[in-house]
């Protein structure tokens, strides 16, 4: 079978992870992918998370995974002469990406009218911290301060003591993926309207949706935002989440009522298993040492094992901490081959996270030496960049006439066909009065509020302009409406464990008969085969298997739980290969089965665990607010009450702004903080001396002057406040609308800029339950007035869930 993007030449101009990853997604999907870098390399190629040294001129194992398959050409796009090797590339190009400064794109002759000039139909992707335009446009910054001012930092740790930063360099992972989606969302405008296409991907704007939990909305639906986020929001961990077994470390995902109940149980505890505070997460956590000293008897005294296989047996998420070594043992990715070894023999790294019936994805190569070329000039590309008929697309948006049923719930599946709809997709979301979307469980407001399930910040957070219809699937004529619906749709996606699908008879092969071309998106947390195929899977059962909550926490206390990005990860995942998967079918009118697992997202993201271990024998473990790539990286407090600010020296340049900043004390002109070595050596000295400074300072000023001074800096937010970021607003990050019952909310927008955007990604709310069963049904499928009469008097459809 081919590749899905074959044939399609894209260009590779960045130099930090997120470009570097989005490009691997892209060729590990098909494309040709040309780095253009100096001749010293793209410094990726020397990536190592675990600090290990490379020689000159070879790539370390991340930097091989990173650029495998990839071609590579030397040029000075300072000269003449390295221009024109870039038009040369450009002229042929489908997609470009470049991460340079905001600007940087239209000077190298990459704006749209320059590429028509040129005849290039182009889509070029910039990737900066904030965007191309805003008034923080210029300010430096890291992954880590982005952390900070995204809110993801404020979410985290013990109230007792400093925040912490989710480990793993989550944010640059999250924003490649949104960077690959941009890219093909952007081929396929240019495919239909025959133009060069640009995306602005602004990293702030990435992270403001994937590592910080729609914290505003959480504030705003409780109807007195200034009261939660002052008097009652505090940064905390789950209750339970990792905790000491007998022999190791063990992790639990519990948020539901049931979930608590069951786990009450679980440990000979049936007195609090239907105590309402204990079965929310919100309510167990000022409660957290009664609820610790009520399950840690029955914790410590049972092994990991043993507690996997109680917890399994009731439907509860768990996991055993997975780290770089004990995760490529575990029985589930050996029995699906989920660890390859790489193209030279010498490490070992995660698979694509997606597996599709109808092509294939690109073996693992090695990366092309620098400056060697294109691995294969001989190809030329396919001319999939301009429409045969150039048309125009009256909403703008990509995906414009592509319809979804959207089966999924919770956080993962509903943001890809969030991001979908953003893109255009007329998305209709199947939910069951018997068993609605449970995240509209997680609601703000208690039962006695009418209609209490509507006011879910996460359900909010991913599901603006859907429209919702309820379907009892267990049942004949729910199942049969369900499949009316199928057939008219171009994707069908669904994220239960395999059973639940099978289960109501719509698997791949009920959904193809009833719909040929349509592509099926599978989302199962441990993939459609191996012996986890059933278990139940949340975003913290994937971060503490795969090595993100090993990395995440005080390096003297327990690992911590990221708290969540790897929903979002999951969903960005299946969302660009759903886009691999529509590209395949437009060249070939083949529908087919795309199984997106998230569990294989997470250990992607997570790859520099099992990659430097398998490499060097290094393991990642907890370093607290310190990081790999920048020293000094830590949090500093400032005057007031828990007031934080985030620092981070990445090059040797910045480490001299920053000694200027402080008026150069004797201190920083140590010969052995000149380099990055020595200061990562003698880090707990130069942490005392920034403590003292900072100490006294306001946090705002401070943070202005250092990024007007070119040093990474950032203030550390309550995550729900991060709507009144400047840089959000001016450049209309927040969408206002009203709600039915929730009333005026601010909505985060996607963080996809088209140079055609006005500003608009939503044209509705969130839906309520059931609230488009007439349109669609009626409407749509031609429904009668007395079967919805029907249908409503036997609960095959409805707006309340059953037994409220």
């Amino acid at each position: 079978m081919a590749t899905a993007l074959d044939g399609i030449l894209v260009v590779d101009l960045t130099d930090r992870l997120p470009g570097a990853y989005a490009t691997k997604l892209l060729v590990d999907a098909g494309a040709e992918v040309v780095k253009v870098e100096a001749a010293e390399g793209d410094p990726t190629r020397r990536r190592s998370a675990s600090g290990h040294p490379t020689a000159a001129g070879d790539d370390t194992a991340a930097g091989q995974w990173l650029h495998a398959s990839k071609g590579s050409v030397v040029a000075d796009l300072g000269s003449d002469a390295g221009r024109a090797t870039l038009a040369g590339l450009v002229r042929d190009a489908d997609i470009v990406v470049e991460s340079a400064r905001p600007g940087t794109y239209a000077e190298l002759g990459l704006d749209p009218a320059s590429l028509r000039a040129l005849g290039s139909t182009a889509t070029v992707v910039s990737i900066t911290p904030f965007g191309q335009t805003g008034p923080w446009r210029d300010r430096p910054a890291t992954e880590f301060t982005l952390q900070a001012e995204c809110g993801s930092i404020g979410f985290r740790g013990h109230p007792d003591r400093a925040p912490v930063c989710a480990g793993g360099q989550l944010g640059d992972w999250a924003t490649g993926a949104f960077a690959a989606i941009g890219a093909l969302a952007g081929l396929r405008r240019a495919r239909i309207t025959g133009a060069p296409q640009h995306v602005d991907v602004s990293q702030l704007e990435c992270m403001s949706i994937t590592v910080n939990a729609y914290e505003s909305l959480h504030a705003d639906l409780t109807g007195d935002p200034e009261h939660f986020l002052r008097d009652v929001f505090e940064r905390s961990v789950e209750v339970p989440s990792i905790e000491a077994a007998a022999d190791g470390w063990v992790g639990f995902a519990m948020f539901t009522p049931q979930q608590w109940h069951a786990f009450a149980l679980m440990i000979g505890r049936p007195d609090v298993a239907d105590d309402i505070e204990l079965g929310q997460q919100l309510g167990r956590w000022p409660l957290r040492d009664q609820v610790q000293a009520l399950i840690d008897p029955w914790i410590r005294g049972h092994t990991v094992a043993e507690i996997v296989a109680e917890a399994t047996a009731r439907r509860l998420p768990v996991a055993r901490l997975g780290d770089g070594a004990s995760v490529r043992e575990m029985e589930q990715f050996v029995e699906r081959g989920t660890f390859v070894t790489s193209a030279g023999g010498d490490f070992v790294h995660p698979c694509v996270p997606y597996r599709l019936s109808a092509c294939e994805t690109r073996e693992f190569g090695r990366p092309a030496p620098i400056g060697s070329g294109r691995l294969d000039p001989s190809v030329a590309p396919v001319r999939t960049g301009a429409a045969d008929a150039p048309a125009a697309l009256a909403s703008g948006r990509a995906l414009e006439g592509v319809r979804i049923a959207d089966f999924t719930a919770a956080w993962a599946g509903p943001l890809a066909t969030h991001l979908l709809g953003a893109l255009g997709a007329d998305v209709v979301k199947i939910e069951a009065t018997q068993r609605p979307d449970s995240i509209r469980y997680a609601s703000v407001q208690p039962p006695t509020v009418d209609q209490w399930w509507e006011y879910s910040w996460l359900f909010h957070g991913v599901n603006p302009g859907k429209r919702s219809v309820t379907l009892d699937l267990g049942r004949p004529e729910g199942r049969e409406l369900a499949l009316q619906l199928i057939a008219g749709a171009d994707v069908v996606i669904e994220n239960f464990s395999p059973r639940v699908f099978e289960g109501f008879d719509l698997d791949y092969g009920a959904v193809s008969a009833a719909a040929p071309d349509a592509v099926m998106v599978r989302m199962p947390a441990f993939g459609l085969t191996g012996p986890w195929r059933e278990r139940p899977g949340m975003a913290q059962t994937m971060e503490q298997l795969s090595g993100l909550a090993n990395s995440t926490g005080y390096p003297d206390g327990p690992p911590i739980n990221p708290r969540g990005p790897c929903d979002a990860i999951a969903g960005l995942h299946a969302c660009f290969a759903t886009l691999v998967a529509l590209h395949h079918r437009d060249r070939t009118g083949e529908g087919q089965l795309l199984e997106s697992v998230m569990v294989e997202a997470a250990l992607n993201v997570a790859a520099d665990q099992t990659i430097e271990h398998s490499a060097y024998g290094e393991l990642i473990g907890r370093t607290g607010n310190r990081g790999a790539f920048a020293a000094p990286q830590n949090l500093y407090a400032c005057a007031g009450d828990d007031r934080w600010l985030a620092l981070a020296v990445e090059t040797d340049a910045q480490w001299v702004a920053l000694r200027s900043w402080l008026g150069e004390p004797e201190w920083s002109k140590a010969p052995e903080l000149a380099s990055a070595g020595g200061r990562h050596a003698h880090h707990d000295a130069i942490d005392e001396e920034l403590a003292r400074v900072f100490a006294t300072r306001d946090v705002s000023e401070a943070v202005e002057e250092l990024c007007a001074a070119g040093v990474p800096a950032g203030n550390v937010i309550v995550p729900g406040r991060i709507t009144a970021n400047p840089q959000l607003r001016a450049r209309d990050f927040f969408q206002s609308l009203d709600h039915p019952v929730a009333g005026a909310l601010l909505y985060p927008g996607v963080p996809l800029r088209f140079d055609d955007f006005d500003g608009r990604w939503y044209e509705a709310p969130p839906p309520l339950l059931g609230q488009h069963n007439a349109e669609v049904l009626q409407g749509e499928l031609g429904c009668t007035d007395t079967d919805m009469a029907r249908l409503t008097a036997d609960a095959i459809i409805g707006t309340r869930p059953v037994g409220l």
